[in-house]
């Protein structure tokens, strides 16, 4: 099943969290390539960034839920909230897929 994960920062947090768990964030990304399809922020007109989308694959929501615990950056405090949903690709690659 495929999820879209919308995380949204914390306006209060240290600005130096994002650049210091980078390199483990990225590295968890990798490690997790058979569940994350495609990962990245969501930049604001002014360039900075907010928030964040993962586009996953898992078997439950309980299982996006647990990979987004386990992100080097869920315990930090930059994430504020998060949003799941499962999400229906209905077109990819100039093709319906319905």
């Amino acid at each position: 099943m495929l999820y879209a994960i919308h995380f949204h920062d914390n306006i209060d947090a240290d600005p130096g969290i994002r650049p210091f768990f980078m390199q483990q964030h990225l590295a968890f990304l990798s490690e997790n390539k058979s569940f994350v399809r495609a990962a990245g922020p969501l930049k604001e007109d002014d360039g900075s960034v907010k928030s964040g989308l993962w586009l996953v694959d898992a078997e439950t929501l309980d299982q996006a839920w647990a990979l987004v615990k386990a992100d080097p950056f869920w315990p930090t405090g930059l994430r504020d909230k998060v949003e799941i949903k499962h999400w229906a690709q209905v077109f990819a690659g100039g093709h319906a897929l319905v």
